[in-house]
């Protein structure tokens, strides 16, 4: 089974169908989105953008590092607390990326 079958999101505006490595039918079409962020998201967004991205990684090898004191340290609760930490941080950070580069007033800007 081929990954390209079905459809696929290209740049959240055109959608892609076809039959993959089978020789079948390619079609593109375009729509526009009128899905718009609230005011929250928004501002959340504005605010997350402006830290740099390297941030979040930063702060999920930190905890990387306090958890392997931590539990060096005969506190296996608290290092296991902070070694959790690591996953939220990679993703607020994929969040952040994302945000910079789509944003949610992609839509207000005309694009």
């Amino acid at each position: 089974m081929s990954s390209t079958m079905g459809q696929t999101n290209l740049g959240g505006n055109q959608t892609r169908t076809g039959e993959g490595q089978m020789g079948g039918e390619t079609r593109m079409t375009t729509g526009s989105s009128q899905h718009q962020e609230g005011p929250l998201a928004r501002a959340i967004e504005q605010q997350t953008a402006k830290l740099p991205s390297d941030t979040f990684l930063w702060a999920a090898l930190g905890s990387i590092g306090a958890s392997a004191v931590l539990r060096i340290m005969g506190k296996k609760d608290a290092s296991l607390f902070v070694g959790d930490w690591v996953a939220p941080f990679l993703l607020f950070g994929v969040y952040n990326k994302i945000v910079k580069v789509e944003g949610s007033d992609r839509t207000d800007r005309g694009h």
